[in-house]
């Protein structure tokens, strides 16, 4: 059985309030290799974990993330809107992730969210903050913006990239190659086992997103990907430790 990073996306996002730190702390609870986050910008160049470019789902207000300083988003209150028992959460920097993992054999794809929001130099700052903690060698950065990929691999060669993508991208390997992308980050409706094994061939790996049932995790680990990002970390260790005790 080859194996398979088990990306818990955005934390464990089907147990827990997305990007917060108790998401991601569940999911390394919940047997997570792998840590899907994404990173925007505050009005004072602070590095953050949250998805959408505003507060009002996950912190209940209309701001945006690049309007507010990071001593007032610290303030926002992150956690209730999931469950009451998470009152209090805040939305956290990108150190308070990497201080975690850094004791923790854990990948972390760091999704820069570079499109509806163009934030000023994005990829060297995150890339300066990878540095500090020496985590390059376990970081990948992904962006739908493939722009910001090619100027990260121009600031940071030892990095890798992936590719982020929606639909059913023609020899995708060949794209990511050029670019200089070492891994395809496929909507999990974009790739078929062909293209799985055609990928492999060329040595560019798969890690699609976002597969929440076991059903479609067993069919992809069949097909030989090399990740799976998941709400539902438990679900994916759970195939994968069976996978092992079969041989």
């Amino acid at each position: 059985m080859h194996t398979c990073i088990n990306f818990a996306h955005r934390g464990a996002a089907g147990h827990s309030p997305e990007n917060t730190m108790a998401s991601f702390i569940k999911a390394i609870e919940l047997g997570a290799t792998g840590i899907e986050t994404d990173v925007q910008m505050t009005k004072d160049g602070q590095l953050v974990l949250i998805h959408d470019e505003t507060l009002a789902r996950t912190a209940g207000s209309p701001e945006w993330v690049k309007d507010l300083t990071w001593a007032e988003l610290r303030k926002r209150e992150a956690g209730s809107w999931y469950h009451s028992d998470y009152q209090g959460e805040r939305i956290p920097s990108l150190e308070d992730l990497l201080e975690l993992v850094r004791s923790h054999e854990l990948m972390i794809n760091l999704e820069l969210k570079n499109g509806i929001v163009q934030y000023p130099s994005l990829e060297a700052k995150v890339i300066e903050v990878v540095r500090q903690y020496e985590l390059e060698e376990r970081v990948i950065l992904s962006s739908f913006n493939h722009y910001s990929l090619v100027e990260c691999k121009r600031l940071a060669p030892e990095i890798r990239t992936g590719i982020l993508y929606m639909e059913g991208l023609y020899e995708p390997w060949d794209y990511a190659a050029r670019i200089g992308a070492d891994a395809l980050h496929a909507f999990k409706y974009a790739l078929t086992p062909e293209l799985v094994g055609m990928a492999a061939a060329k040595g560019m790996p798969y890690h699609p997103f976002t597969v929440n049932e076991q059903q479609e995790m067993r069919a992809l680990l069949t097909a030989g990907v090399s990740g799976i990002i998941t709400d539902y970390p438990d679900r994916l260790a759970a195939l994968l430790a069976e996978a092992e005790d079969n041989g």
